[in-house]
């Protein structure tokens, strides 16, 4: 424990003098917390719309003015054909174009039914979808508002079933709510799995590997003192990030601060390991950015950050079920929101405990100390 120690001891000092490794650690990841919310915002609330009325009729006007004051959409264009709405599509100026045709209302009043035109610009599949799903809300509102068929001699309309719902964990469906837990696990993901992979080969770039392996120090006890000092420094980042995620978006976590630390200890952990056992595969700084970089990509694409798992083909399920984001990502969401306890994610805890069982495990055994 004494030789731990020590080397405890240079690690700290090593990462203490070096000012840009910890603007790194520090200020880039709750710069980041603050900046990357922002940005990952998948809430659609400003969808340009060319509107083309061919009727001119007050419930044309009408409907017209319901979809503007709706406060999902801008109206950029008012034109007289399809053919001069449409460019605006193409030149990227509208996303939706609503089509009223001929003789709108007066076929409404006699008929009962018309149909109008919506046409969605779906470069952007997510926008498109969600723009065009507003606008039917939208006019699905105002025809049930239309006074029509309501003579004496009409069937009487059929009953109609009243949907009222909430939003449980997140009342008003705020996005923020559920990346900025996902992005705090990012960002441990980037202390965990870069530092730690640059950190034995910059031993081997400055030649001090060397003079360690001829020293009497065990293999377990070199990988322990590269791993705790980046543990506590990420365990320190982590408590930054719910600070500024409480102070900056208002999430404060609902569930058990111990089950909590408990899960991003333990993830840590697991990151480290990976970290440095990239490290021992690699000769330089830059062969270890490059792989720790291609593995991260996919740990935070298939991980559940952007997309739910749930909603993968079996494939990328598996893949993502191999990675310890995923199951962090799944356990900081249901502490942080739904503020489940330890028994409602206790596999999840497995499966990071096996992660970093395994990681480190490799790490140790790959690390090869000649004497």
């Amino acid at each position: 424990m004494k030789v731990l120690g020590y080397l405890l001891k240079k690690e700290f000092r090593q990462i203490f003098r070096d000012k840009t490794i910890l603007a790194m650690m520090f200020a880039m990841p709750i710069i980041q917390l603050v900046i990357l919310p922002l940005a990952m915002n998948f809430d659609v609330k400003s969808v340009n719309l060319a509107v083309v009325d061919n009727d001119h009729s007050s419930y044309s006007r009408q409907l017209i003015a319901k979809v503007g004051a709706s406060g999902y959409f801008k109206i950029v264009a008012a034109e007289p054909s399809f053919q001069r709405a449409i460019t605006y599509i193409e030149r990227e100026k509208a996303d939706v174009v609503l089509e009223i045709p001929p003789n709108f209302e007066s076929n409404l009043v006699r008929e009962g039914k018309q149909r109008v035109g919506v046409s969605v610009d779906a470069i952007n599949g997510t926008k498109a979808a969600i723009g065009g799903n507003y606008l039917m809300t939208v006019i699905a509102d105002f025809n049930k508002d239309i006074p029509i068929n309501t003579g004496r001699n009409r069937t009487p309309p059929a009953g109609v079933i009243d949907i009222t719902y909430s939003n449980w964990f997140n009342p008003l469906a705020e996005y923020r709510f559920y990346i900025v837990p996902a992005i705090l696990v990012l960002l441990l993901t980037l202390i965990g799995g870069f530092m730690s992979a640059l950190n034995i080969v910059r031993e081997k770039e400055v030649g001090t590997i060397e003079q360690i392996n001829v020293t009497p120090i065990q293999k377990w006890e070199f990988i322990l003192g590269k791993l705790i000092p980046f543990w506590v420094v990420g365990m320190i980042v982590f408590t930054l990030g719910l600070l500024v995620a409480w102070g900056i978006y208002g999430i404060w976590p609902v569930g058990s601060f111990v089950t909590l630390y408990v899960f991003a200890a333990i993830y840590l952990v697991a990151l480290l390991g990976f970290g440095l056992l990239v490290s021992t595969y690699t000769n330089n700084q830059l062969q270890a950015m490059f792989v720790a970089f291609f593995f991260m990509m996919i740990f935070m694409l298939m991980s559940g950050l952007f997309t739910a798992v749930d909603s993968m083909p079996p494939w990328a399920k598996m893949i993502a079920n191999l990675t310890p984001v995923t199951h962090f990502i799944k356990v900081i969401r249901t502490i942080v929101l739904k503020g489940s306890g330890f028994a409602d994610v206790q596999m999840e805890l497995l499966y990071l405990v096996l992660f970093a069982v395994l990681l480190n495990g490799w790490a140790i055994f790959n690390y090869r100390k000649t004497s």
